[in-house]
């Protein structure tokens, strides 16, 4: 944007606080999750023309508020939708080849093949539960796996390819063998990963899930996966974590035992974390805010006094 003429201040050290003092300056806002753009806070940023979220999820922005006061939103899935894929493939063949143990065993110069017997993914059915850019591109990543491909979208339709064949969720529930959860985090999807969810599935099967945590509730997988009606789990994402990504005080009993658990893999919401996606991100995202807002209309605004200790 700099390379634009436009004039950018990298305010990641600031707080809420911090960031409120100066809002009415910006006619633009780029950020990820720490800060919530909420209505208390919009309504301090009096010139604001946009908010532009690295990614997909809007779960910090009230797009409501923004809607009613002509503040476009932008995002860019479209950046960080190939490293979700392909964090979702990694953690799958990780756990069924039991690569993580085994390599901690050769470690310790234990040599145990029978235990780590693996599973292949050739002729399962693969389920992706909500088909936007993440589950697409999943199901893209799984072609040459001589895998099954189905997925469900409550709100999409029309979208059976060469990929995936689309169906209704009942059938998603009944010929699931392997499921992915690619939701966002909105009123109906939180918790949506309960006791009666998984018990609809009409045979045990793998879960993933690098959507968002709050969309699983964890005791109920715990419970899931000790009554082996969930074989494994690859859970990138949980229903503890902070926006700051900070580790826990107090760790939950549920997530003790998925800590504890060799038929689980844990990552700290990495999945679109590649050196890869954070340049796509930015690229996408700046391609759809100059598109809507030519370089001549932001430019020239004057930049906010600062006190200088809390410039960066």
């Amino acid at each position: 944007m700099e390379d634009l003429g436009w004039s950018c201040d990298q305010l990641y050290d600031h707080s809420r606080t911090d960031l409120l003092a100066i809002i009415e300056s910006y006619d633009g806002i780029v950020l990820r999750s720490r800060i919530q753009m909420d209505e208390a806070f919009l309504s301090k940023a009096e010139n604001l023309k946009f908010i532009g979220r690295p990614g997909a999820g809007l779960e910090n922005i009230d797009t409501t508020y923004c809607e009613q006061h002509n503040i476009k939103v932008f995002r860019s899935p479209e950046g960080n939708r190939d490293a979700v894929a392909e964090h979702c493939l990694a953690m799958l063949l990780s756990l069924f080849t039991n690569l993580k143990r085994a390599d901690q065993e050769v470690r310790k110069n234990e040599w145990k093949r029978e235990p780590n017997r693996g599973i292949e993914l050739m002729g399962k059915m693969v389920g992706i539960y909500g088909y936007g850019f993440m589950g697409k591109a999943f199901a893209k990543r799984l072609r040459g796996f001589d895998v099954n491909v189905i997925a469900y979208d409550k709100y999409v339709n029309g979208f059976g390819d060469e990929h995936v064949r689309e169906v209704t969720e009942n059938t998603f529930f009944k010929e699931a063998d392997i499921v992915s959860l690619h939701t966002p985090l909105t009123e109906e999807t939180i918790g949506m990963v309960n006791d009666a969810f998984l018990k609809r599935f009409t045979k045990p099967i793998y879960f993933i899930n690098t959507a968002r945590g709050k969309s699983v509730v964890t005791q109920d997988l715990v419970s899931a996966i000790v009554s082996e009606s969930v074989l494994g789990a690859c859970i990138d994402v949980l229903e503890y974590e902070s926006t700051s990504f900070t580790g826990l005080d107090e760790i939950p009993e549920a997530l003790q035992y998925l800590q504890a658990s060799d038929r689980v893999l844990l990552t700290p919401h990495i999945a679109c974390w590649t050196h890869e996606a954070k340049l796509k991100m930015g690229e996408f995202l700046v391609e759809k805010i100059i598109k809507a807002f030519p370089k001549e209309y932001l430019a020239h605004r004057p930049r906010p006094v600062r006190n200088s200790s809390t410039e960066r």
